[in-house]
């Protein structure tokens, strides 16, 4: 069989999500096709070369480990590793800055810049919502009146800077390769992680995809966040093209045992390219 190198950290806390039961479970699943090995990406460097694929999934954010990921993606190049997803994203694999050149290229994104001197592009609003640049998981987001952005003192292009929106709720997209899986939603948009199955329409499918084509992803999971205004229209909060959270066992048996199967036929797929 052929051997995965499954990077994960088990130990990882995520408000609201349960990361080691999501990576328990897929492994599990994972052990009756190809021979499986986990460990956290800090040790990767002593597995990955005897691996015929690296898995990258539940790790927390990245900028937890900077350094180790730059290495891991320095190493991968070099070493012509095998990695899922491949390590060619646009999205949150670069960082942020992405949302910035979405805005820019009128995409339907919650408009964002990242210099209070650019604040005249953005939509009139009572609230703005500032978040590093670098960061993840709503670490050190903040909401500001207008005069509170005004007196803080922030290094251009280090924060993002939206406006707030007042959306109905939020709802993902998840995508093997580049192909839709399912939809979950947060009905009650105080609850972020308490998703429901979502039924999505064609005009939710086109808005999803065009960004699965903008990123240009052959092989990888990906999570298109978005959230539905007053008016009605989706507009993407995140990319999520590194190591989406699944939200796998809320999903019912049928929909999760097809996800499996596209998802180890794609690892598959990927291996032998």
């Amino acid at each position: 069989m052929k051997k995965i190198l499954y990077l994960t950290d088990l130990n990882y806390e995520a408000k609201g999500r349960t990361y080691c039961d999501e990576d328990i479970f897929i492994t599990g699943q994972l052990r009756e096709t190809f021979d499986v090995a986990l460990c956290h990406p800090m040790n990767a460097a002593a597995f990955e070369k005897d691996a015929d694929l690296v898995v990258f999934r539940n790790t927390g954010g990245v900028s937890g480990f900077p350094d180790t990921y730059r290495a891991f993606v320095a190493r991968a190049k070099a070493n012509n590793l095998k990695v899922y997803n491949e390590l060619t994203g646009k999205a949150d694999m670069q960082g942020k800055q992405y949302l910035l050149n979405l805005t820019e290229a009128g995409y339907p994104v919650i408009p964002t810049v990242d210099r209070k001197a650019d604040l005249h592009r953005l939509p009139e609003t009572d609230t703005y919502v500032i978040k590093p640049k670098d960061g993840a998981d709503s670490i050190g987001l903040e909401f500001l009146s207008r005069g509170e952005l005004q007196e803080r003192t922030i290094e251009d292009g280090t924060m993002l800077i939206q406006p707030k929106i007042n959306f109905l709720y939020e709802l993902s997209f998840y995508f093997v390769d580049d192909k839709l899986e399912y939809a979950l939603y947060a009905p009650d948009k105080s609850k972020r992680w308490e998703l429901k199955p979502y039924n999505y329409t064609a005009e939710d499918i086109a808005f999803a995809e065009c960004f699965i084509r903008w990123n240009g992803i052959r092989h990888g999971i990906q999570r298109v966040d978005a959230c539905r205004t007053q008016t009605g229209e989706l507009l993407l909060v995140e990319l999520e093209d590194l190591n989406p959270y699944l939200s796998l066992l809320l999903l019912d048996g049928p929909t999760r045992n097809t996800f499996m199967t596209d998802f180890i036929a794609a690892l598959h797929q990927s291996i032998e390219c």
